[in-house]
């Protein structure tokens, strides 16, 4: 049987999403063939694996032992963790950090047959293996240090999430802005297109002023689009810096609202890489 106080879990958490980080940086890195932060956050930490890890050790060091109740136990709790993740943070940020739907048998591209065989293993080899040696050292330390470095330590994490948090918010204001100002213009185009059908004697003064006024919103319109296209190539704007950070550490991100503008934003930072 197991028994930890809160700074230690709090320890596993850290440590274990520290080793996810190190694992998908290398990973990603060598498919990008360049060096990827990966993760949500800026520190080597990806919370998803943290997380997994303590909700497999909860799961599943009860039944230590028996590799096919772990199996079955890990990887069904690490499955349903991760669609929860998943569908949270598609609604939050309209944004898909990780996207199964290419993969066979995927359910909503969150979760597939595939990763969740793989938490399986992976949680027959954490408790069988890998967490034994780190519970006997986290057990070997005092619990005042235990308890000081978990403060630390959650200091700096939540200080890293309130940042990465804010620039992912950035990211989805921009990209709703890129998006309505692209249908506004497509609106106002379309709009301009039915009056030039209706072609009439009578309303021929009223048509010219109309055609005048909507092509001079439209002029407008392309103009403001321009300026902050400018602006962001000319890295002057802040919050585009901001949030473009969130889309180098996760070059496959996608969006199925904001499809185009994503596009177009990693169409640029993919650019720049390249000068």
């Amino acid at each position: 049987m197991y028994s930890y106080h809160l700074a230690q879990w709090l320890l596993f958490f850290y440590f274990y999403s520290f080793c996810g980080w190190v694992w998908e940086s290398c990973f990603v890195s060598v498919k990008e063939r360049h060096w990827i932060n990966r993760g949500f956050m800026h520190g080597p930490h990806l919370p998803i694996y943290g997380t997994g890890a303590v909700v497999i050790l909860f799961l599943t060091l009860p039944v230590r032992g028996n590799y096919v109740l772990i199996y079955i136990l890990g990887m069904t709790g690490a499955t349903i963790l991760e669609y929860v993740t998943g569908v949270a943070m598609e609604r939050l940020f309209h944004m898909r950090y990780w996207d199964y739907s290419e993969k066979p048998l995927n359910f909503q591209g969150h979760i597939c047959l595939f990763s969740s065989l793989g938490w399986g293993f992976f949680s027959v080899l954490l408790v069988e293996w890998v967490h034994k040696p780190v519970e006997s050292l986290i057990f070997s330390i005092p619990n005042t240090l235990v308890d000081v470095g978990a403060f630390v330590i959650t200091a700096v994490f939540v200080a890293d999430l309130t940042q990465s948090f804010n620039e992912a918010m950035d990211l989805r204001e921009i990209l709703a802005k890129m998006t309505e100002n692209k249908e506004r213009l497509r609106e106002l185009e379309k709009r301009l297109e039915r009056r030039m059908d209706v072609v009439a004697a009578v309303l021929d003064d009223d048509w010219h002023q109309l055609q005048e006024k909507t092509t001079a919103r439209l002029h407008a319109l392309e103009e403001r689009m321009k300026e902050q296209k400018a602006l962001r190539a000319s890295g002057k704007d802040r919050q585009y810096l901001r949030s473009v950070r969130i889309l180098k550490r996760n070059p496959k991100t996608s969006s199925r609202e904001f499809a185009s503008a994503l596009k177009e934003i990693q169409n640029s930072v993919r650019n720049r890489k390249g000068k």
